[in-house]
């Protein structure tokens, strides 16, 4: 692998690095970041995990000068992708004097404003509140020289595409551009073809959704015995653990269980302030707490190296959800476990989940002997199947068909902008089609 030092960045860059630890680049930034130091474009197809956020913004810090205004800009869909930028940008850039803000909706204006007017010279936004700054002039995109588009699937699948073209056409035609997506619909395409310029394309892991180096597990059971088995897994976890819930609902009664059992666990879920979501990240990310219960409006937020266990205590509706959401741990190369809990009305949603699934999947209910009884209808419907020379059961659609059916608007509430609907957690859809789940 290629270590840093060759990748012709300068030492106080090379000196923040060395503080965290790394030596070695992730196959995504030895690729990326020399192009991105040459000056040409880049489209970047990578999942969850892979290194991407440490390969544009090494490649931004290089370039950007200190006290020379706002020369750099990324765009992310969700306040806690945000935030999470912003904090790795702050650790790699600790030595180099050049100053982040973060702008996002729920916080107030005053506070960014405050944060403007000290001088920074990278911007990282959400698109809906970038936008109040621009319209307002708190901020000029005249002295912008690199932009990132990170995690452009999900700013489709949220209906940010023209707030994204507004914000292009206002800043200079002469920059540096990238553009990150876990997956490349038609869309993000024509995104790329407008608006970069003979960009280089990295499909690194473009296929590889499977998870691997994450040891994948499902336990079919009914939806009461949920929470039993809930404390049979985190007992004995040394490290931290993720608990993914479909439904701001089912995020409190869940904490509130873990409390109840003496658990020191946190919740983020939709209806919260955002000032106690970011305290209970806060606590997550410093160790103060040992698990987070969280809606998938996290599941893109949360770059923790220490969480040991990710428990999907409810099927997600989309399978790239599967994915994003136990991309939470192994981070780093580290080692990592997911556990999905699947109740009988859920099998069909888990059916399709497993087809997308090429690495290693152990079926709890062989290896710990709990029998199951899957209602009638479900029953006739149970082919056999086998994974990775095992016998697994593969249960049929069975209920909803889930799949790709509308797209996932669980959480950032388009910045909270007036005039348009903004979906968020709070509409209690966890939204796909306008169906609630629950």
């Amino acid at each position: 692998m290629t270590q840093f030092k060759e990748l012709g960045l300068k030492e106080d860059i090379l000196k923040g690095i060395k503080d965290l630890g790394y030596e070695e680049a992730f196959p995504i930034q030895e690729a990326v970041i020399p192009v991105l130091l040459t000056g040409r474009d880049v489209v970047g197809q990578a999942h969850t995990g892979s290194g991407k956020t440490a390969a544009f913004a090494l490649a931004m810090l290089e370039k950007i000068q200190p006290k020379n205004g706002i020369q750099g800009l990324i765009i992310a869909p969700t306040r806690e992708l945000a935030v999470q930028i912003t904090e790795e940008i702050k650790k790699f850039g600790k030595y180099t004097k050049i100053r982040v803000a973060t702008i996002y909706g729920g916080q107030g204006m005053g506070i960014q404003l405050d944060a403007l007017d000290r001088g920074v010279e990278i911007v990282v936004a959400t698109p809906g509140r970038l936008i109040d700054h621009l319209k307002r002039g708190s901020i000029e995109l005249r002295d912008v020289t690199h932009i990132v588009l990170d995690e452009a699937d999900t700013m489709l699948d949220m209906g940010f595409i023209d707030d994204i073209q507004f914000i292009l056409d206002l800043a200079p035609e002469d920059r540096v551009m990238s553009l990150y997506s876990a997956t490349m619909p038609t869309e993000i395409l024509r995104l790329s073809e407008e608006y970069l310029n003979n960009p280089k394309q990295f499909l690194l892991d473009a296929d590889d959704l499977s998870g691997d180096g994450i040891d994948q597990s499902f336990l079919v059971i009914k939806d009461r015995d949920k929470f039993k088995y809930l404390i049979d897994f985190i007992k004995p976890i040394k490290r931290q653990c993720i608990v993914f819930c479909s439904t701001k609902y089912r995020t409190r009664d869940v904490a509130k269980f873990l409390h109840q059992e003496k658990f020191n666990a946190v919740a983020i879920e939709g209806d919260m302030s955002q000032h106690r979501r970011e305290q209970s990240m806060g606590k997550f990310r410093s160790g103060k707490a040992d698990i987070l219960v969280a809606t998938d409006v996290a599941s893109r937020g949360i770059d923790v190296p220490r969480v040991e266990l990710v428990i999907n205590y409810d099927v997600p509706n989309q399978e790239l959800t599967y994915f994003h959401r136990i991309g939470r741990t192994a981070r780093a190369g580290a080692e990592g476990r997911a556990i999905t809990f699947v109740s009988y009305s859920s099998v069909g949603d888990w059916n399709l989940i497993k087809r997308q699934i090429k690495a290693p999947l152990r079926d709890l209910n062989q290896e710990m002997g709990i029998q199951i009884s899957i209602p009638d209808p479900l029953k006739r419907q149970m082919p056999s199947r086998r994974y990775g020379g095992q016998s697994r059961s593969n249960y049929s659609r069975g209920g909803r068909s889930g799949g790709y059916g509308g797209s996932n608007r669980g959480g950032d509430s388009r910045d909270d902008r007036g005039g348009r609907k903004r979906y968020s957690d709070k509409d209690s859809k966890n939204s796909y089609g306008g169906r609630s789940r629950w």
